[in-house]
């Protein structure tokens, strides 16, 4: 039997990209070492800007003898959906310590819930999921408005908050995630035939990978005490806008603005200091504007590679399609 059905029908989305081989290798390898009784865990929620499709890309920013190093410890400090944070730890079984954190309150408590309590979520979801399947289009909509409305409610335990982000996220348009200034959820209902609301070997896989990571809620610089000599440190956070309609960086109220991205590069300048690697991504200005260099700039002492990359979130079919993204660092035998 193929590494790639490892006790399943289906095919692994991480394996199964043979036009890559230095990533199926440690793909590969992977789901042989790590995962012989299970599924390849991997995003249990659609993510704005989610980093499964340049995951190649990330692999060849990282040191050459990476899979060969010892006493590794992993930092991402904006996990979002997780993409990243799921092939690096399966793909490379010497990272001993994981850190992820979000300034979401509620994605990384659904984290918290599918590490320690994920039978309880399977539960949870499967309920959801036999409610509102069966109903039509009119009622699926009152559903999801009134799960919408119970979030926002801030008053649900751990679990029903776990459940309700997951049911919304896999329901909504688009598998946005946007609050208003009050910090409410109001991306509307979306039409979808058959969403999958309740993976559950898949959460279990997620809840499995989960049991060797630290999971943090707060700002992105309380991450830097983790900063060492044997840190890699990936960075993911809200994309800058590159036009009037693609800011879709609104999962806080907080926001994330020109002032923030010059922190983050403050921060990369310290963790440097320490001897700590990194990995960032963020979008390309130039590929709007040419004459736009803020990344240029504020990045210039690091190395700027530009890759392609499909955006397929847009209101506007017209808008999604390939695009340049910028993935910067401070390794230099990658």
């Amino acid at each position: 039997m193929s590494p790639c059905t490892i006790k399943t029908t289906r095919k692994c989305s991480f394996c199964f990209d043979r036009s890559n081989l230095f990533v199926t290798l440690y793909k590969y390898v992977a789901c042989m070492t790590l995962f012989e009784d299970t599924i390849q865990a991997r995003p249990f929620i659609k993510w704005v800007g989610g980093k499964t499709q340049l995951l190649d890309e990330v692999a060849k920013s990282l040191p050459r003898d990476f899979a060969t190093r010892q006493h590794l410890t992993y930092v991402e400090p904006f996990v979002g959906g997780g993409a990243v944070m799921f092939w690096i730890l399966q793909a490379y079984p010497n990272i001993e310590h994981a850190v992820i954190n979000d300034i979401n309150k509620e994605l990384i408590c659904t984290y918290q819930v599918i590490k320690e309590n994920v039978e309880a979520l399977i539960s949870e979801l499967t309920h959801i999921q036999q409610e509102y399947i069966p109903l039509n289009a009119e009622d699926r909509k009152s559903y999801f408005l009134s799960k919408r409305t119970r979030f926002n409610t801030k008053q649900a335990d751990p679990v029903e908050t776990a459940a309700l982000f997951i049911f919304l996220n896999r329901t909504c348009f688009n598998g946005l995630y946007r609050v208003n200034s009050k910090g409410e959820f109001n991306v509307p209902h979306g039409k979808y035939a058959n969403p999958r609301i309740c993976d559950a070997e898949n959460l279990r896989a997620c809840s499995k990978v989960l049991h060797k990571v630290e999971i943090l809620c707060g700002d992105f610089a309380e991450t830097g005490r983790y900063a060492g000599p044997n840190t890699l440190f990936y960075f993911d956070p809200p994309y800058k806008p590159i036009t009037d309609t693609s800011s879709f960086t609104s999962y806080a109220k907080e926001g994330f603005n020109d002032a923030e991205q010059i922190r983050l590069r403050d921060f990369c300048d310290q963790i440097s200091k320490d001897k700590a690697l990194f990995v960032a991504s963020n979008s390309d200005p130039k590929d709007v504007n040419p004459k736009e260099n803020f990344f240029d700039t504020i990045y210039n002492h690091f190395i700027i590679k530009r890759v392609s990359a499909a955006r397929m979130i847009n209101s506007d079919a017209s808008g999604r399609g390939a695009v340049s993204e910028l993935m910067i660092s401070n390794v230099v035998n990658a």
